[in-house]
């Protein structure tokens, strides 16, 4: 299916502790990054040497704890699929900083995006993922921004949705945009305004128009329900035939 119901969206399920994954089948993750203090300890304790530099850079220490759940968690996420222990888990980067897994004889992909104290996760065996999240701020310069980065027909499109409508129709857009780029591992180096998107909510979501035309029937895009004013989307390059959800909690030994 290329589409999913409200209900299969909505629907965030207690992970397994190991977990596997088919061909066209693509696994998204949710957590709340404010854990007890316990469990950011026993993160803190399993990042490698490059990731506690990058967490003791944040001046706040919210977003200093944030960050290290973030990565600990990924790690435990990993090592679900991979069979080995989180500590072990070990990230290469490439050009764009995008981390990608070091070779351990298991074919996977992942993308991951937080924000505001929600981080979610995109888990594929074969398929090229991106995920992004956003929280949906009303005081936003929504029409200023869009006419910086978006298409122009997406610009037009928001300028002709009543006010009430451009903020959820803005976030769509963006997190959908850059959920296509972060799934072709470009970042930012893809110009957001190259590209077309489905940003009215309620219609099908999709990739309008792209410089390759083949593009659009190449790629999947989904929206995700994420949580109280955080709007999120999901792309996969190829078909979804199944999509899980689940909500990450800490178990006894997640961390071993």
């Amino acid at each position: 299916m290329d589409q999913f119901s409200i209900s299969e969206k909505d629907l965030w399920l207690p992970p397994p502790e190991r977990c596997t994954l088919t061909a066209e089948e693509v696994h998204v993750w949710r957590v709340w990054l404010d854990q007890e203090p316990s469990t950011v300890q026993a993160f803190l304790e399993i990042l490698s040497p490059d990731e506690l530099v990058r967490a003791r850079k944040y001046y706040f220490h919210r977003d200093f704890e944030h960050f290290v759940v973030a990565r600990g968690v990924l790690r435990d996420i990993i090592s679900r699929y991979v069979n080995v222990s989180s500590h072990k888990v070990q990230f290469l980067y490439d050009q764009y900083g995008k981390p990608l897994l070091s070779p351990c004889g298991t074919p996977l992909c992942f993308n991951l995006s937080h924000s505001r104290g929600v981080a979610l996760y995109a888990v594929s065996q074969v398929q090229a993922v991106g995920v992004d999240i956003e929280y949906a701020r009303e005081d936003f310069s929504v029409d200023e921004i869009a006419a910086r980065f978006f298409s122009a027909n997406e610009v037009a499109t928001l300028r002709a949705l009543p006010s009430d409508l451009r903020t959820v129709a803005f976030f769509n857009c963006w997190t959908r945009k850059e959920a296509y780029i972060k799934a072709r591992g470009e970042g930012l180096s893809h110009p957001l305004d190259r590209f077309t998107v489905s940003i009215i909510q309620g219609e099908p979501v999709r990739l309008l128009k792209a410089d390759d035309p083949g593009e659009t029937s190449r790629w999947t895009l989904i929206e995700l329900s994420a949580g109280s004013n955080h709007i999120a989307s999901l792309a996969v390059e190829g078909k979804v035939r199944m999509l899980r959800q689940w909500h990450w909690m800490r178990s006894q030994d997640v961390l071993g």
